[in-house]
């Protein structure tokens, strides 16, 4: 998986990475546009947007995680499970490559990016130390409760008027992901339809900071 990616502000070697996984017909250089927005509060962070491994149709620039052709629970689940072998190795390259683990880790996710940050964050060997999921859902819910799974704390932020992917969604997974024992938080923006606001990238600043621990000259 190639992509799009933006080196630590701070000049030096990464000691966290964001993982930017984007939406359906999107491209890794769409969503790395989020990095910038958080770089200065996360400046030793390497953020990495690789585009999804199938060209999505006809469209030249555009990726998908997996072909869209279903949307029942079952057709959803199944095309996040096939694809995150891909998304897992590409972790396991980054983490050997930069002597890196899961717990500097934060997954951030869009749309179907969400889907896959859910589902990949969530069965990770080592719990993350964050999921950021925007205008997106939890696919698999019945298989959760069977599987080995760690849980990182997950934040997700949706907007009321989103005609692609309805605000239920929001709602729906985080009833499932507590009755899991994971720690969820949620914002819904009024009025925001398929799409992040500046109130939503704030609030993702506040959270991957929280959480990845953003690491002081003393470190």
């Amino acid at each position: 998986m190639n992509g799009s990616s933006l080196q630590p502000l701070s000049g030096g070697p990464p000691r966290q990475i964001i993982l930017l996984l984007h939406g359906y017909g999107s491209n890794g250089a769409d969503l790395i546009s989020l990095a910038p927005h958080w770089q200065r509060e996360l400046p030793d962070t390497l953020f990495l947007a690789p585009n999804a491994p199938q060209r999505c149709g006809d469209m030249a620039s555009g990726f998908q995680w997996w072909p869209l052709t279903a949307f029942n629970p079952s057709a959803l689940a199944a095309g996040a499970a096939g694809a995150a072998p891909a998304i897992n190795n590409f972790i396991d390259r980054k983490f050997a490559q930069y002597g890196l683990a899961e717990e500097q880790l934060a997954i951030v996710g869009f749309s179907q990016g969400t889907m896959m940050a859910l589902h990949v964050g969530l069965r990770r060997p080592r719990p993350i130390a964050a999921i950021l999921g925007y205008s997106g859902m939890l696919t698999g819910a019945a298989e959760l409760s069977r599987a080995d799974i760690s849980r990182p704390p997950v934040l997700l932020i949706h907007g009321s008027a989103d005609q692609i992917v309805p605000v239920a969604a929001l709602h729906a997974a985080k009833r499932d992901l507590e009755s899991l024992g994971i720690e969820v938080e949620t914002h819904v923006s009024k009025d925001l339809g398929h799409g992040v606001d500046p109130v939503g990238l704030q609030l993702g600043a506040e959270f991957l900071v929280k959480k990845l621990g953003a690491p002081t000259e003393a470190d």
